[in-house]
């Protein structure tokens, strides 16, 4: 073989190989990363926790914990999708979404419309596999997002978190129905701190990406009651976690309570330095790094308990 075409079939490679690197960053934008994997994550830490209470071997329950975690990835994949399916005239107006392929056009509109669909339908029929009340659970949260704040209110009421906030909490609800009916106090505590959580971590996306939100006439909060009164807000709900732990020191421990408590304080602490900060914008990226690392510490500390 000649060395001009060594040279042909190595270029060749890496242009087949940034191709594939291009095609899973336009899928990262699609599905948000971080948005994924901030709501797969308390459903493994729900399935953990059912496994510790119930006194089940994680060995014992691995082809169920695998359904359960490809079920809901797939849903909760599918209704990010239809979101940003619906939303694209908005992220077109918005700096933060410019890099979605449903913006940039590398994704067709109508290939993300049926993958939505497709993935959620595969979702839903692996949770069915599971417990019909893991897809129940999945089901709402789907609807609630998708439906309720996704195509009804996000476009027309400052409350639209509100709705938001309740798809995202009923993530635990799946990981613990796989194994045991959800009427227990730690689902329920879950699904209470989890609705409260995404109250202050949304207020920080749109403080720090106001100009976005104006631009694109959303009515989020701080568009339409301003940064000060959001900041109220933002402390009002981070305080309201405080007290949820305790509920479970029955179940959990002090070492829970204790860790919970402290992690909550801190950003109490955090939460009331955006009153006197003089760049909101940066006082917002902060607040949002707390709130996700809140989340994950949380959620760690549960699942090693679980395990």
């Amino acid at each position: 073989m000649s060395n001009q075409q060594i040279l042909y079939d190595e270029k060749v490679e890496r242009k087949s190989l940034s191709k594939l690197m291009k095609f899973f960053i336009d899928v990262k934008f699609l599905l948000k990363g971080k948005v994924l994997v901030a709501n797969v994550l308390p459903v493994l830490t729900g399935f953990c926790l059912a496994l510790y209470i119930s006194n089940q071997s994680f060995q014992d329950n691995l082809w169920l914990f695998l359904l359960t975690m490809m079920g809901s990835t797939f849903v909760i994949s599918g209704a990010l999708m239809l979101n940003n399916w619906y939303e694209v005239d908005l992220d077109k107006k918005m700096k933060r979404t410019e890099k979605r392929p449903t913006v940039n056009g590398n994704f067709s509109l109508n290939s993300v419309l049926w993958a939505g669909i497709i993935t959620t339908i595969i979702g839903h029929g692996l949770l069915l596999l599971v417990t019909w009340e893991a897809a129940l659970y999945s089901f709402l949260g789907w609807f609630v997002y998708v439906i309720l704040y996704t195509f009804w209110s996000k476009r027309k009421f400052t409350w639209n978190t509100i709705i938001g906030s309740v798809s995202g909490a009923f993530t635990p609800l799946i990981g613990w129905a796989a194994l045991l009916p959800a009427n227990h106090l730690i689902p329920i505590t879950m699904f209470i701190i989890l609705f409260i959580w995404q109250i202050p971590h949304s207020l920080a996306v749109y403080i720090n990406r106001l100009e976005d939100y104006k631009n694109a006439g959303v009515p989020m909060f701080p568009v339409v009651r301003g940064v000060h009164e959001s900041i109220k807000h933002n402390l009002l709900w981070v305080a309201h976690l405080i007290p949820f732990p305790f509920l479970l020191v029955g179940t959990l421990g002090w070492s829970f309570v204790i860790f919970a408590t402290i992690l909550g304080l801190a950003w109490v602490v955090y939460s009331v330095k955006g009153f006197k900060a003089n760049d909101k914008q940066k006082w917002a990226k902060g607040n949002l790094r707390f709130s996700l690392v809140y989340l994950i510490l949380l959620s760690l500390f549960m699942i090693l308990i679980g395990v």
